[in-house]
């Protein structure tokens, strides 16, 4: 897809987070159009690509690749239905941005590896946006100086402001710690080798039968530790902070001080309620690069091996989770493709 002045792209699901990409590429990102929409509910399908001039609705992701106005596949659906699109995708050789997680589980991740390893090129950008967040590349360039020396812990906190119905205490893991799994690779250049979870007494706000909040503890093969408090019920809003221990000195991000306002005797500002206000930017520097980066005929960030070992830590966290116990995470050897 080299040099094309306006990169055609179908996304796959119209739930909240693929309407929020079609509203995306079409008033925020330059270089890019939607041109279909595909979600196994027709009318919802319909209901999106109708906002978009000249966009098509499918209920099928194949028949929407077949389309010759396709360029590109932006994956917002399920995580159980990413596999079955990336293997489509791979077939018509189409640059792909998925949403997270690349797939439910380590094996379907490795499966799709080792296809597209079969290609002999990268193509497609596993979407982890904290990777874009202006804070965390601020953190991150800040740790490859080196000048505050070698890390020896990072301090995380995730904090939403109340769970869905349908959410588990696997989730805990799975959607939410999943972010920091995959920065906690990025920052260190580190992987994980062993996850630990802790159960601290449930939350009053956290629905009967949830273990709410939890504390996970992670091993790197650099000898870092990594905890993570993980609250889906905190009650006031959705918060990430993270803070970095080295050798000569400390950084922090996430205190949502842009701005404190003083008056009638108080100070204070405003705490983001979900994660597309809190990384609105981040989503757009995301996609963005991810267009420009395809429109030059290359592909960039986070690749399908990040989303592979994320899986597989995840996967070593729920097992934590379940035998109260430590459980180290198992990586197939990092194939060439992705150094």
């Amino acid at each position: 897809m080299e040099n094309r002045d306006v990169l055609g792209v179908a996304v796959i699901g119209t739930g909240k987070m693929g309407a929020d990409h079609v509203r995306r590429i079409q008033q925020v990102t330059s270089g890019a159009r939607v041109v279909a929409v595909v979600d196994v509910d027709r009318e919802r399908a319909e209901l999106v690509a109708g906002r978009v001039d000249g966009c098509t609705a499918y209920t099928d992701p194949v028949a929407a690749m077949a389309s010759t106005d396709v360029d590109a596949v932006l994956i917002a659906s399920p995580g159980a239905a990413h596999e079955a699109a990336l293997l489509a995708a791979f077939s018509r050789d189409l640059p792909v941005l998925c949403e997270k997680p690349l797939t439910p589980d380590a094996a379907s991740a490795l499966r799709v590896l080792e296809a597209e390893r079969r290609l002999g090129r990268r193509r497609v950008q596993v979407g982890f946006m904290r990777r874009y967040d202006a804070e965390y590349l601020k953190l991150k360039s800040l740790l490859d100086t080196g000048q505050l020396g070698r890390p020896l812990m990072l301090h995380n906190r995730h904090r939403n402001l109340a769970s869905p119905p349908w959410w588990t205490s696997a989730m805990h893991i799975n959607d939410s710690v999943v972010h920091e799994m995959d920065v906690t690779r990025w920052l260190l250049g580190q992987e994980i080798t062993a996850v630990t979870v802790l159960f601290p007494r449930p939350s009053g706000n956290a629905p009967e039968g949830l273990q709410d909040p939890q504390f996970v503890v992670m091993e790197t093969d650099g000898g870092a530790l990594v905890d993570v408090e993980i609250n889906v019920n905190c009650g006031f809003g959705y918060q990430v902070q993270a803070e970095v221990v080295c050798e000569r000195g400390t950084a922090r991000i996430g205190d949502g001080q842009d701005m404190v306002v003083s008056t009638a005797g108080r100070w204070g500002g405003t705490i983001a309620q979900d994660f597309i206000e809190r990384f609105e930017d981040a989503y757009d520097r995301e996609v963005q690069a991810w267009v420009d980066a395809t429109r030059r005929g290359e592909v960039t960030g986070p690749s399908v091996w990040d989303g592979y070992a994320v899986a597989a830590v995840c996967e070593a966290g729920v097992r934590a989770q379940r035998e109260g116990r430590r459980v180290e995470a198992e990586l197939v050897e990092k194939p060439a493709l992705y150094d």
